[in-house]
């Protein structure tokens, strides 16, 4: 990357971010847009009421008609009632249940709260929906419009091992479909039995039971953009595999000939999982995002086809509390799975080696922001000897760099070919490898990535304080402002001190290895791309950078002083007497080797 490269991705960087705040709609245009939404949303409902002209409608007939149609249908007589709710709590969850639909209307966790210290409800209202679609008499029934009875007013289970509600929806006295909801005294878990009894003569033969669920997600964090990042839909099919849809997008998937075991609407910290012993026979997942509201996170989907049991019931089981791995490992079924580890082989550095040695340090009892710094210490421990590699390597190529100025001087810069032939003779004779210093970085690179997915999934920081931050499962912002394009509202004080820590480390990293021209400053762009990146991330993930680069510093300055130099030119020149034969070439030096002559070689012929 030459002077002008470096020009043109500023340039174009300049281009995308002026654009994106000079073509942005004003406040006035949104509104205007908003409001003409309303006006023609609110033509359209005047248009479904009532016909035009017609001032002699009469309404009270109309609906007299209806109602008295609608009882003739199936389940007529369910369509009209008043909505109840029912309390249903133990030690964890405070649990309503609505007699319109039989459906779970909002479920509590009474040992939790959101950021700004509210109750934590997952959902509740009407923005969350649970029916039972099926076809009765050839008519289409969803009992999310219908109204149940109950067989009691409330129940409280905090003091016994376990109770129970039915939710009744009456087709005759025999003829009926039950809820039967039941808790226990302890734990995350809802328990519900779809029971249909003698409806077998209503019900078409060979119809399905669908299971319509709908969920408005609630914004619970402080982040809005972190909990819609790591909001989204995971399901676990028969076989073990697990997936995501709605990650990064919004997105539809369907699964028709594949049998799904549970269905969870993750939000970031907390889950709602619907699981099955028999399975889904098949599966339609949607999330979409409605980026005007500000309360809820996102709008998840589910259509599900249920397996009947045996005797002829619904088996279900309802997961409602945090995503943390041992709580959710508890529960079976591997609903920890939903929890995002990264991908490929840094899901396994996270599960495999870094979450034991977690749990290991947790079990002290310590400040987690004290937990981090042990972590940190002893993963720089395992990882020393790469470090002592790679600042040896950098020195030797210091050591170099006067004679290889002299070789470019000699040279000169119109025959790049033949000028890095002579930098491998002289790497060669000098027995040093110019990847070195690289290689060792490289093989941590997975390490620093796996952690940059660990610290934001870790639910254990959710909450907890160290030093000034209140809580290490997101920013610490020192300051707020006017949304920026790239940094956002506000700027969080160690994501700072993360990338002043870079910035001179790059700077001491550069003395070590004596990278001049653009190599000398290409480092200092990645930090200030990172401060822009990393600004709404945890507290905690840029905490561990931070001490991550104090350890660097403090092993660079404890291998220098190991480190001679003038030790290391003796030996460099000590290689260079060695005879030809007797040195190692490496399979790499040898491609290179090839790979240059071959250039020469062809640069040769078109002059």
């Amino acid at each position: 990357m030459d002077k002008n490269t470096y020009t043109g991705f500023f340039l174009i960087v300049l281009i995308m971010l002026g654009s994106f705040y000079l073509l942005k709609p004003s406040d006035a245009d949104i509104k205007k847009e908003k409001l003409k939404q309303h006006q023609d949303s609110l033509k359209k409902v005047s248009a479904t009421i009532a016909p035009a002209n017609s001032a002699k409608f009469d309404t009270t007939k109309k609906i007299a008609v209806t109602d008295s149609a609608v009882l003739k249908t199936p389940f007529g007589a369910a369509t009209l009632g008043s909505e109840k709710l029912i309390t249903l709590e133990n030690k964890e969850l405070r649990i309503k249940l609505s007699t319109h639909g039989g459906r779970v209307y909002s479920i509590e966790l009474k040992n939790f709260k959101t950021f700004d210290k509210k109750p934590l409800v997952l959902f509740d209202g009407d923005k969350n929906h649970f029916g039972l679609v099926f076809n009765a008499s050839g008519k289409n029934i969803n009992t999310d419009q219908l109204y149940f009875t109950p067989n009691a007013s409330g129940l409280s289970v905090a003091e016994k091992d376990s109770a129970s509600v039915t939710m009744r929806l009456n087709y005759s006295a025999t003829q009926y479909i039950d809820y039967v909801y039941s808790l226990k005294g302890t734990g995350f878990k809802l328990g519900l039995t779809i029971k249909p009894t003698g409806l077998d003569n209503i019900i078409a033969n060979g119809s399905n039971f669908n299971l319509d669920w709908e969920s408005s997600v609630h914004k619970l964090e402080m982040s809005m953009i972190q909990e819609r990042q790591y909001s989204a839909i995971y399901y676990n099919n028969a076989d073990g595999d697990n997936d995501d849809i709605g990650l990064r997008k919004d997105e539809t998937k369907e699964f028709p000939n594949v049998k799904t075991q549970w269905v969870s609407f993750k939000q970031h910290f907390f889950s709602s999982v619907l699981v099955s012993n028999q399975g889904f026979n098949k599966a339609s997942l949607d999330v979409s995002t409605d980026t005007s509201n500000h309360a809820d996170i996102k709008q998840m989907k589910a259509n599900l086809v249920l397996n009947r049991n045996t005797d002829g019931t619904f088996p279900l089981l309802f997961y409602y509390g945090p995503n943390q791995t041992n709580i959710l490992k508890a529960q079976g079924y591997d609903l920890q799975k939903q929890i995002d580890m990264g991908w490929g082989p840094l899901k396994y550095i996270n599960r495999v080696a870094v979450l034991p040695v977690f749990n290991f340090l947790n079990q002290f009892g310590w400040n987690y922001g004290i937990i981090i710094l042990a972590l940190t210490i002893i993963l720089k421990l395992v990882l020393s000897p790469l470090t002592y590699k790679s600042y040896l390597s950098m020195a030797k190529m210091r050591i170099l760099k006067p004679e290889m100025d002299e070789i470019k001087g000699k040279v000169g810069d119109d025959n790049p070919t033949l000028l890095q032939q002579e930098y491998l003779k002289l790497y060669k004779k000098a027995g040093v490898n110019p990847l070195g210093g690289c290689l060792p970085l490289l093989i941590q690179m997975p390490i620093v990535i796996a952690f940059f997915r660990f610290f934001p999934n870790l639910f254990e920081l959710r909450g907890q304080s160290f030093l000034w931050m209140h809580d290490l499962s997101t920013y610490d912002s020192i300051i707020t402002f006017p949304h920026l394009p790239l940094i956002g509202d506000h700027l969080s004080l160690m994501c700072l001190l993360m990338t002043i820590s870079t910035l001179i480390y790059t700077y001491f990293n550069n003395q070590i290895s004596g990278a001049t021209g653009q190599m000398k400053y290409i480092g200092y762009i990645t930090p200030i791309i990172f401060l822009g990146a990393l600004n709404d991330y945890p507290a905690g993930l840029n905490y561990y950078y931070f001490l991550a680069n104090m350890l660097t510093f403090l092993q660079q300055y404890l291998i220098k002083l190991m480190v001679d130099d003038k030790k290391i030119h003796a030996q460099i020149q000590e290689n260079k007497k060695k005879p030809e034969e007797k040195k190692k070439k490496s399979g790499f030096a040898a491609k290179m080797e090839d790979m240059m002559r071959q250039q020469q070689q062809v640069q040769g012929k078109k002059k």
